[in-house]
């Protein structure tokens, strides 16, 4: 496939890239396999996800990027080159332009791991933009505009929250806590709560199907199978939309805390923008049930979901490699 440039969201629990005109050409889990008597990857993505926990001792598993940021260097730049070899064919004559999206707390050095892991995997310029202005820009926010605008992208890793106006972010934050977060906390209210101990993806499934951020008009509940903590036999039980309700309670309040902050830094008149338009949210946390009447209950702004919330990073992100030079103040280069 011949293809100029490319878009990359490097998400903690899934990879996505984004081929302007082509739409999105991957879309697989962010782990890869290791073969640890030799140390070499094995697989990437949906085939690597496919060996946990059914491979012998001498096989385990890794996560290029944790919290959003990377993880393994090594991984990450084997990561980028499998992927974008299988798009762009290994024997090829010119290198795509990459834009990789990363949430906006990065470090200068971790930023500066992320574009050289693109270089080194094949791109011939690589760019970072910050989560947030891709995910404003791939809502359809039109973020050069003279005027405010507020997103949330809540990603399994980092949530990204910040007032865009001319192109870049004026009130920003970006903390180390998403849907991953929301897991754990699932997990740890149906073992304390239940004596049941479930994995990560039973939890992540719990959260997808009857998640609530505040009680349901009527209650779901959804059956789920583990061990039992003090027996150690396998069990299983019902747990209703209330309890992940009640597990949620402490990391949502760190979201909250992290929107109310940006609040608090815009200025008045980005403010009145910002109240006229409400919020956006993105990301595949943004997805939980009543998630968008408790922030707006919350910190008084109005809420919206964004349309395909869980790919608006990405698609952003290709809007801007296509756009260089009209988005030029919202992203940094390797140059």
């Amino acid at each position: 496939m011949f293809v100029k440039c490319l878009a990359i969201d490097l998400g903690s629990a899934n990879f996505l890239i984004y081929a302007p005109g082509k739409g999105i050409v991957v879309n697989e889990p962010a782990v890869v396999a290791i073969d640890t008597l030799d140390n070499k990857i094995i697989a990437f993505g949906e085939e690597a996800k496919k060996m946990l926990g059914k491979t012998p001792d001498t096989i385990s598993s890794a996560r290029p990027i944790k919290d959003g940021a990377i993880a393994s260097y090594r991984v990450t730049e084997a990561m980028l080159r499998y992927f974008i070899n299988k798009i762009t064919g290994y024997f090829r004559l010119f290198r795509p332009e990459v834009m990789v999206a990363i949430p906006a707390g990065v470090t200068s050095t971790e930023r500066r791991a992320v574009l050289d892991a693109a270089l080194a995997a094949g791109a011939k310029n690589a760019y970072v933009i910050k989560k947030a202005v891709a995910a404003a820009l791939g809502a359809g926010i039109p973020i050069i505009a003279p005027e405010g605008h507020m997103v949330i992208d809540i990603g399994a890793g980092s949530l990204d929250c910040a007032v865009i106006s001319l192109g870049d972010c004026v009130a920003v934050t970006s903390i180390r806590v998403g849907g991953n977060n929301m897991d754990l906390a699932i997990q740890n209210y149906v073992r304390k709560k239940y004596n049941l101990v479930i994995g990560e993806p039973t939890a992540e499934e719990i959260k997808i199907k009857i998640g609530a951020a505040l009680p349901l008009k009527k209650e779901e509940k959804m059956e789920v199978s583990g061990s039992n903590s003090v027996t150690g036999l396998p069990e299983s039980l019902f747990v209703s939309s209330l309890d992940t309700t009640e597990s949620l309670r402490e990391v949502l309040g760190e979201i909250m805390e992290a929107v109310k902050s940006v609040l608090q830094k815009t200025p008045p008149e980005l403010a009145a923008d910002v109240m006229d338009k409400g919020i956006v949210m993105t990301g595949g946390g943004s997805l939980l049930k009543n998630f968008d009447v408790l922030l707006s209950k919350t910190v008084g702004v109005p809420c919206q979901l964004a349309e395909e919330p869980t790919v608006a990073v990405v698609k952003g992100a290709g809007i801007a490699v296509e756009n260089l030079d009209s988005y030029r103040r919202s992203v940094l280069g390797s140059k």
